[in-house]
């Protein structure tokens, strides 16, 4: 019997993705940023990136949960969460410069030596007291280094999500595969059942040369109907 190709797939544990634990920082940094840093009221700033970074979060979690019927689905959601760290980071950015302040490059050694805590730490535990205790233009350069560690996350997810997607098609054509392997199997069955129903050798012949024609006429008709005659 041929395999049924399933219609849902695998889909949600986004709580142990990497690039989501990843983002639940970025959504927690900035809600921390905005409380220490920015205006309680009359600053659309705030909400504004309080906004893009949820939106982050929560677009990684929704796609994830679709991704059992909807790979399109959920590949959309993911390039939606990533394009929100876009945003969220000129944020940042905009506020260094209206600061007097400027992003650490590459080779600062403040940079070099986020980087590493971002590789090995992937929880809010462990950067809420930093991000409590540092200056505003130190928090908003961390930040600026976890949101980049983010969106090379994101950026393999899509990578993957987009190969995934070539394989596995969306929902109608796995249902359109599996209608398909059903009937494979159903006519497999009706074949044997009616060649194993023969009384003797010649009538199993005559049924088997009867199966035959009926097999080319269908043949015949698939073709004239593709064009390929």
């Amino acid at each position: 019997m041929a395999e049924i190709p399933k219609i849902v797939l695998p889909h949600g544990g986004y709580r142990n993705l990497v690039a989501y634990k990843k983002s639940e920082i970025v959504y927690q940094g900035t809600a921390l940023f905005c409380r220490r840093f920015l205006p309680p009221k009359g600053d659309r700033t705030v909400d504004q990136m309080t906004q893009a970074a949820r939106s982050c979060k929560q677009n990684i979690a929704e796609g994830s949960a679709a991704s059992g019927t909807s790979k399109e689905t959920e590949l959309k959601l993911t390039n939606v969460a990533r394009a929100t760290l876009d945003e969220l980071l000129e944020d940042y950015l905009d506020w260094l410069k209206s600061h007097g302040e400027s992003e650490w490059t590459a080779r600062d050694e403040r940079k070099i030596k986020a980087r590493d805590l971002g590789k090995e730490h992937d929880d809010w535990e462990f950067w809420q007291p930093l991000l409590e205790s540092r200056p505003a233009e130190v928090v908003a350069n961390l930040m600026i280094v976890i949101i980049y560690q983010t969106r090379y996350l994101l950026d393999r997810m899509i990578a993957f999500q987009e190969a995934d997607f070539t394989k596995h098609g969306g929902v109608r054509e796995r249902m359109h595969a599996a209608r398909t392997a059903a009937r494979g199997d159903e006519w497999d069955k009706a074949i044997y059942s009616r060649l194993d129903g023969a009384a003797n050798a010649a009538e199993l012949a005559e049924r088997l040369a009867e199966i035959k024609r009926q097999a080319e006429k269908a043949a015949w008709g698939i073709r004239k109907r593709r064009g390929w005659q």
